[in-house]
């Protein structure tokens, strides 16, 4: 994420995906034929298939909230969409205690509050936290539909890579429609980023891999929590890389996100 939303400041927002999953789509094509997980096709794979087209909206509403307002506010307040797969973990029997309560009103007090002063008179800065809050909602819905489509590891590459072929061809139609509407789908001397949008690919991955071995092996709402943390590094990424400087609200409105992400995972 962290690396992505860098990115998007010199490449556009659909290239990022496009590219970097299409990578994805090689490396796992190869793993799914080594360990043959073709075997284990079913009719589950449709929640790949439905992660694979959520993906892609979510990433994009991402990363454009991150051209829009400070990486530092707008990562994590993109980690609440821990709300989503925490929701299907309680609808699946698991009861929840009162600190995971207080977790979700700390977590809508750090949403109000990360938006800061800025919400008034700077639609921009508006229209950063809706599509953050957007992006939120796709993420927790895919890490979800991705934890249903597999039951075994060699199933979890197939479905990986399914939900990468999904993620190719909805972001690759957009990317084609947006060229021959005259955008541009890489800057002058963007090919050198390929190395980097390389690493973004498998990073996601990765993220998604771990996350649904995790929410197999234990509580899904503690798995969902531990795996929306990212946003730890990306705020370390904007102070330290893009020197940003955030008003003291904003910075408690990212905390309390945070906080409130850790509480959900303590009932």
């Amino acid at each position: 994420m962290t690396v992505g939303g860098l990115l998007t400041r010199r490449i556009p927002a659909l290239t990022v995906v496009v590219v970097s999953q299409a990578v994805a789509v090689v490396v796992l094509g190869s793993v799914v034929v080594a360990t043959g997980g073709w075997s284990e096709f079913g009719p589950q794979l449709w929640f790949a298939v439905a992660a694979g087209v959520v993906g892609p909206v979510a990433m994009l509403s991402f990363y454009k909230a991150l051209t829009l307002g400070p990486m530092g506010v707008v990562s994590p307040l993109g980690s609440l969409g821990v709300v989503v797969p925490a929701g299907v973990g309680l609808a699946l029997g698991e009861r929840p205690g009162i600190p995971q309560f207080a977790g979700i009103a700390v977590a809508v007090t750090g949403v109000v509050l990360a938006g800061g002063p800025e919400l008034r008179g700077a639609p921009v800065q508006r229209r950063a936290v809706v599509l953050t809050l957007i992006a939120a909602l796709g993420f927790g819905t895919e890490m979800s539909l991705i934890a249903e489509a597999s039951t075994t590891v060699t199933g979890l590459f197939l479905a990986l890579f399914v939900q990468r072929v999904a993620n190719v061809t909805v972001g690759g139609t957009s990317l084609y429609v947006s060229v021959r509407r005259g955008a541009r789908a890489l800057p002058e001397g963007g090919g050198a980023a390929l190395p980097a949008l390389t690493f973004v690919g498998l990073a996601d991955v990765a993220a998604n891999g771990t996350y649904s071995l995790a929410a197999h092996t234990g509580p899904v709402t503690v798995a969902a929590v531990l795996a929306s943390l990212y946003p730890v590094i990306t705020a370390l990424a904007a102070f330290g890389f893009l020197k940003e400087r955030l008003r003291a609200v904003q910075a408690a409105g990212a905390g309390l996100a945070l906080v409130g992400t850790v509480l959900l995972a303590t009932g």
